[in-house]
Formats: structure tokens, sequence, C-alpha cells
């Protein structure tokens, strides 16, 4: 089992999830216990390649994307509890229930994601998924994630 110390940054990311920009969502780890919780950040700058279509009048981070990050969050918390992640072993999305959007998220925001395991049978997981930006919620679901072995 690997010891990853905090906060773990975008590199360690690379090496945990198979995600890579634009659509590594996850700037960093800042808390995590294993089996229980994770919380994540993201910066939300000017510079995203999906603000120059959404929209560019008024530029919203997409709810998909913010889903996406949700359940990146979800797969790094399993991955970590795992003690790291196996190169043919990825975790993809299985689920979403109760999904509610509450607040747009613009440039300038930073996006906070705690995740919390609710349950585990075998490889799939099932998460608590909340997305924050000043405290307030910006969105979120209940997410499932599962692990297979690919290649």
């Amino acid at each position: 089992m690997t010891e990853y110390a905090l906060p773990i940054e975008a590199k360690t990311l690379q090496t945990l999830l198979p995600h890579r920009y634009p659509f590594l969502l996850l700037d960093r780890v800042t808390a995590f216990e294993a089996n229980q919780t994770l919380t994540a950040i993201k910066n939300v700058t000017m510079n995203e390649p999906f603000f120059q279509g959404h929209f560019p009048d008024f530029p919203v981070m997409p709810g998909v994307l913010i889903t996406e990050a949700l359940a990146q969050a979800c797969g790094t918390l399993a991955i970590l509890s795992e003690g790291g992640r196996n190169d043919k072993e990825i975790y993809f999305f299985a689920g979403i229930d109760n999904a509610r959007f509450k607040r747009q998220v613009i440039p300038g925001d930073q996006l906070v994601f705690e995740v919390e395991l609710l349950q585990s049978k075998r490889g799939i997981g099932k998460f608590k998924a909340v997305a924050k930006v000043d405290g307030q919620v910006a969105a979120e679901a209940e997410i499932m994630c599962a692990k297979k072995v690919v290649g």
C-alpha cells in the first residue's frame, strides 16, 4: 500500500487517474481518509477550453463537467483507499442519482469537492458527492464508480 502525502498535487493525480488535460478536472487533493472521505479542489479559470462556447458572453462551467469532476474525486477516493492504481485498472462512472445544480460556477471560482464513500461491494462504490464554491453548494449527487480491468 502506497502512502500519499497531502496535499496531493496534479502531477501525482496523473499517476492515480488516467485523465489528462483538458479532461483532468482536479487540481489538488487536500484531505483524505481511507474508505471514508476525500476533499479536492479545482481552480476555475477563464482559460478553460469549454468557456469558448459555454457561453462566450456569460461563461458558465457546464454541469456535466462539474459532475465529471465529482466522479473523478470519487474515483480518487477509491484508488487512494486501495493504496494506488494498477495500470490495468480504470474506474468508470457507473451511475448517478439525485443530481442537483444549485449555483452557477464561473471563472475565478474555486470548486471544493467533498466526497464520502457510502457503500462498496465487488469493485463498485457508491458515494455522496458535493461541489461547493465559497461554502455554497453548487452541485450534489450520489455517484457510482466501478473498477474495470482493461488491456
